[in-house]
């Protein structure tokens, strides 16, 4: 049993006592005091913009029903997260990182290196990838070949090599879409949204041309170079980590399409509204059953060894995955979290709360 995990068995104790340990239950009795002045006060979180409304909520709920400090959620995208959170074990470091995608091999072999042996995570529900334009804006109804193909950088010119992107407006890639400017507002590339985004729209949509798929399975590095690099002409614009920035982005200009996880579509329902894809609407049901096809899996990942020094973080933990929160009826769904089914939910609260952690390289 290493150290850090001997520190949490009395918290676990506690927490087992109280059922499910749900925040809801966190009366300030049952909560194990702060530990000593000189240790963190405050949980750290960096990370994924599409996570942090989540987590942010959870802090917010966390704070107001225990006798913890509310964490500190920081928006850095899913890869910058990765890098602070893999920078040190400590008390001032980050406990936990937000991700719209898994943790890559790179980022493990950098947390090893770090010497962050024990890392715990969870896969807590899923999101949609929506694009959206404000309402007063045309309607799209765009299929993932058609993205590829407004948004590519290179495309295959028929006779076995590549040509710069020529098209210029959404009516250039197919007379029925709109007769407007090509222009997607879209996350950087530090951002989990646009990997994800990228890996399961554009790759999808690269691999209907022939040349495309045979490269696929030739190189397959060499195919994602080619489907993911998206043009630099103006076409797609960089709008920061924050998805909020994305919506004022759309409210000034109907034409423009966001790419944006569909939490921040559900929230601004009032503005902007969703393109179809593939004759699909982007709708929790639809997103929950598997028939909106651009969906992802959202994780955090929590730093175990910094569990005794900073106070709360299996406390965090346990509220996080507590069914009034991650459940269907919990207060994360109102936030347009596609809650996991209920046997996997329980899957991952066990292993949450033990702390059980994935291997890492040289581990």
């Amino acid at each position: 049993m290493s150290g850090s995990l001997r520190c949490l068995l009395p918290l676990l104790f506690v927490l087992s006592a109280c059922g499910d340990g749900g925040l809801s239950r966190f009366d300030g009795q049952d909560v194990p005091p702060p530990p000593p002045i000189g240790q963190a006060e405050r949980i750290k979180i960096v990370g994924s913009s599409t996570v942090a409304p989540f987590s942010t909520t959870v802090a917010e709920h966390f704070g107001a029903a225990t006798q913890f400090d509310t964490p500190v959620v920081e928006i850095t995208g899913t890869g910058g997260g990765f890098q602070t959170f893999c920078r040190a074990i400590g008390p001032d470091e980050p406990s936990i990182v937000n991700a719209s995608r898994p943790v890559t091999v790179s980022e493990q072999a950098a947390c090893a290196r770090a010497g962050l042996t024990d890392l715990v995570e969870v896969l807590f529900g899923f999101d949609g990838i929506v694009l959206a334009n404000a309402r007063p804006g045309p309607d799209f109804d765009l299929s993932k070949r058609e993205l590829f193909i407004a948004l590519a950088d290179q495309l295959p010119d028929g006779a076995g090599g590549w040509t710069a992107n020529p098209h210029r407006r959404w009516s250039d890639v197919d007379e029925r879409l709109p007769d407007v400017p090509i222009r997607v507002s879209g996350p950087p590339p530090t951002s989990g949204t646009r990997d994800a985004f990228t890996q399961i729209a554009l790759e999808t949509g690269a691999a209907t041309f022939p040349e495309l798929e045979a490269l696929r399975i030739a190189d397959f590095d060499a195919f994602r170079r080619r489907a993911s690099t998206i043009r630099t002409d103006g076409a797609w614009i960089d709008s920061g980590e924050n998805d909020s920035a994305i919506i004022q982005t759309l409210i000034k200009d109907p034409d423009v399409l966001g790419v944006l996880g569909f939490s921040f579509l559900d929230q601004n329902l009032d503005r902007v509204k969703a393109a179809r894809i593939d004759g699909v609407d982007p709708s929790f049901e639809n997103i929950a059953n598997g028939e909106y096809k651009i969906s992802r899996s959202l994780y955090f990942y929590v730093k175990a060894q910094n569990a005794s020094l900073v106070p709360g973080l299996r406390a965090y933990v346990a509220a996080f995955t507590d069914e009034d929160a991650w459940g269907p009826e919990g207060y994360l769904a109102k936030k347009g979290l596609i809650p996991l089914p209920e046997t996997e939910r329980a899957r991952v609260r066990r292993a949450a709360l033990e702390f059980e952690t994935v291997p890492l390289p040289g581990g």
